[in-house]
């Protein structure tokens, strides 16, 4: 039998590291792995091998910028995606194929919440069980630091409004977000 103290000392451990786990700011790009998937820092080199994959015009066919398979505009978002320190690559653990990308953004200390978007994968990857995983991984290290991840998809993205039915999302509304257009809003908490 266990006495008062040694009880008492491991319960104030326990709170503890609770109190700081809370107290940690967000990592926004930790390396994250799964069955099928790994989920890495992107990185400057990376773009010849996740430009392959983004060159698929069908991929951006329902996104707000259609055109994003063109070079000039890839290369655009992906010196947004280095610069949100957010940003990963998605590997195919199998063989190691770079398949797409997604990231952390707009952290929110105060609000503790933090949006998950900027996703895509290659069609041959389509289907759910890749983006499945890969949300899971990143809603399971969200969820360690806030209370509400959100994300944000373009009204006529059916495609990525289904992807995110099925994962559970709740659909919150609409939003006119100042720098990135019309948005649906959709929101997990744990």
């Amino acid at each position: 039998m266990q006495n008062a103290d040694s009880v008492l000392y491991r319960l104030n451990s326990e709170l503890c590291i609770l109190h700081y786990a809370f107290l940690l700011p967000f990592e926004l790009q930790p390396t994250l792995t799964g069955p099928l998937i790994e989920l890495r820092p992107l990185r400057e080199d990376d773009f010849d091998a996740l430009f392959a994959v983004a060159s698929d015009p069908l991929i951006w066919a329902l996104h707000p910028e259609r055109d994003r398979y063109t070079e000039p505009v890839f290369r655009r978002f992906f010196s947004g995606a280095i610069e949100s320190g957010g940003a990963f690559l998605v590997l195919d653990r199998r063989d190691g194929r770079v398949i797409g990308s997604s990231r952390f953004a707009e952290y929110d200390e105060r609000n503790s919440e933090i949006e998950i978007g900027w996703t895509f994968l290659a069609r041959s990857h389509w289907g759910g069980t890749y983006n499945g995983e890969m949300k899971l991984l990143m809603l399971t290290h969200a969820f360690r630091f806030v209370r509400r991840v959100i994300f944000r998809v373009g009204p006529d993205n059916h495609r990525s409004r289904r992807a995110l039915d099925k994962i559970g999302a709740t659909y919150v509304g609409q939003e006119n977000h100042p720098e990135r257009g019309e948005f649906v809003v959709y929101e997990m908490t744990p």
